[in-house]
């Protein structure tokens, strides 16, 4: 991405996932130092008039996102260390979630995946047992197969890589069969507008059909079409599957929620998502949800996927381009996740 004020081209997750205020009508186009430097001489918005303190906690989470990014690291007092080689503490990995947040650690080539997980945990949240660690598509387990305590060494991991961390929402027992995902919104502050739940098929790389609005019936799959709920000013699409049903080759689907008439669905409140068992439809399963919209025309909330003979529900909150009038947009950014073996 290129950020507007500095005129420098810097990685996406080097920007504000979104604008400094509630009340900024802009996407965010200024990268994080640029957008804090200008909070603390101005302590107002770069892109905008709007007021912000520094106190404010959407400016301190933009202050720690950089933090992680670009630690600041020891330098001794010694004048001769200046001539010695980079010591290994001076190395670095980062962990990043496909939705933007990411945490930096120092390389330590025995550190066990053990308490790489705990550490991920504190940093970023997700508990060890729903993170699904990956390397060059490759999944980073807790032991070896010879049953040895796993290390970065075990899988080769190097200085200055990225390490993709996914979020097991759920893994489906082989009992249950019928499911039900239930994708919601909160109307825009004015007004009542529309979010289209969509959910993808996939058969590996290839794209075998999708369920919307408007074709409301995949092989396994049916979707509620629009469920308005005035009173607290929410819109729901429901989608059930069924497991058993769905055409043998299938082994991914990916559910979206997208904007059909605004450019993005900054405007829509914590687009959500629960998952129910259909025979016990007051028992949640999990759940998961976008703190603050994003200003993309969508987001891959998450995906349903078979691995190993096992059903599991990942967490993705990955924003795209796209929406239910073409979906090309969606299925290259569903491509990338596949290619890089995050499903």
């Amino acid at each position: 991405m290129y950020c507007d004020l500095c005129q420098t081209r810097k990685l996406r997750r080097e920007f504000p996932a979104n604008a400094i205020t509630d009340n900024c009508e802009h996407a965010p186009l200024h990268c994080l130092r640029c957008v804090t430097r200008h909070v603390q001489e101005f302590c107002k918005c770069s892109q905008c008039p709007q007021a912000v303190k520094t106190d404010s906690p959407r400016y301190l989470e933009c202050i720690a996102t950089l933090e992680n990014l670009f630690p600041k690291l020891h330098v001794s007092s010694d004048p001769e260390d200046t001539e010695r080689p980079s010591a290994e503490g001076d190395k670095t990995i980062s962990v990043v979630m496909l939705g933007g947040d990411s945490t930096v650690l120092e390389y330590q080539p025995h550190l066990t995946i053990l308490s790489l997980k705990d550490f991920v945990k504190r940093r970023l949240g997700p508990d060890p047992d729903k993170q699904r660690l990956l390397y060059k598509e490759q999944e980073l387990k807790n032991y070896t197969d010879s049953g040895k305590v796993a290390t970065l060494q075990d899988y080769g991991v190097q200085p200055f890589s990225t390490l993709h961390l996914i979020v097991v929402l759920y893994e489906i027992s082989e009992s249950l069969d019928q499911v039900i995902f239930d994708l919601f919104w909160g109307y825009p502050r004015k007004g009542c507008d529309y979010l289209d739940a969509s959910v993808l098929m996939y058969s590996g790389k290839f794209c075998k059909g999708i369920v919307d609005f408007e074709d409301q019936i995949f092989s396994g799959v049916t979707h509620s079409g629009d469920v308005m709920d005035e009173s607290r000013r929410r819109g729901h699409h429901t989608i059930n599957v069924k497991l058993k049903g769905l055409p043998a080759a299938v082994d991914k689907l990916f559910f979206t929620l997208s904007a059909w008439n605004s450019p993005n669905i900054s405007k829509f409140k914590n687009p959500s998502l629960r998952f129910f068992n259909a025979k016990e439809p007051n028992k949640q399963l999990c759940s998961d949800r976008m703190h603050r919209a994003a200003y993309s025309q969508a987001i891959i909330m998450c995906s349903l996927c078979k691995i190993n003979h096992t059903w599991k529900v990942f967490s993705l909150r990955t924003p795209s381009a796209g929406n239910a009038k073409d979906y090309s947009p969606l299925k290259q950014t569903i491509s990338g996740i596949i290619a890089q073996g995050l499903c």
